[in-house]
């Protein structure tokens, strides 16, 4: 509990390396709700005041919290090839809408190891023709990796665009399997 008696009201954050890289995780008591790519010290520190507007409340280091424990191991344990799956509480507050809606259909119906176009998805969620909205709501996507959006490539074969950068999508894919692995 913090001085103000708000234990759960907090917003805890720590950095985590990753075979893609380091995340930024961040959690309030209703769970994960924030996941960074390339958190490096200007990146963390943009996406850390992002947060602090966004939730009302000053994000706080805290790698050993309770709220972060579970979204450690279990990202420890994917890139690790042992995990296929999140199984997380997250907290969707920062995003709504469509957004929130394409993302929870991506969520829950697109497994480990598979891929899905965003015209596809799209239908899925009712909206036949809006893949360009789909790809706004994946790039908008705040809790990559656990929601994921690299699941989502062009109908035509093509890898589509990733807010982490194309060769990070390319490495989750290899890591799935859906792709080679890279040869460097």
């Amino acid at each position: 509990m913090d001085g103000d008696g708000r234990y759960g009201q907090r917003v805890v954050w720590a950095v985590v390396d990753t075979a893609i890289g380091p995340l930024l995780l961040a959690a309030t008591r209703e769970g994960l709700v924030n996941v960074v790519f390339h958190a490096t010290d200007e990146v963390r520190d943009k996406a850390l005041e992002r947060l602090a507007s966004r939730l009302g409340r000053e994000p706080v280091e805290e790698p050993g919290s309770p709220l972060l424990a579970e979204a450690i191991r279990q990202f420890d344990a994917y890139f690790a090839g042992e995990r296929h799956s999140f199984e997380l509480p997250l907290d969707w507050s920062l995003i709504s809408g469509f957004n929130r809606e394409v993302l929870r259909e991506l969520a829950t119906t697109v497994p480990f190891g598979t891929v899905v176009g965003y015209g596809d998805l799209a239908g899925r969620v009712g909206q036949p023709g809006a893949a360009q909205a789909v790809g706004m709501a994946m790039g908008a996507n705040p809790l990559p990796v656990v929601v994921p959006c690299h699941r989502v490539v062009e109908s035509g074969g093509g890898i589509g665009g990733f807010g982490g950068g194309l060769e990070t999508k390319r490495r989750l894919l290899a890591l799935e399997g859906v792709l080679p692995e890279p040869l460097l």
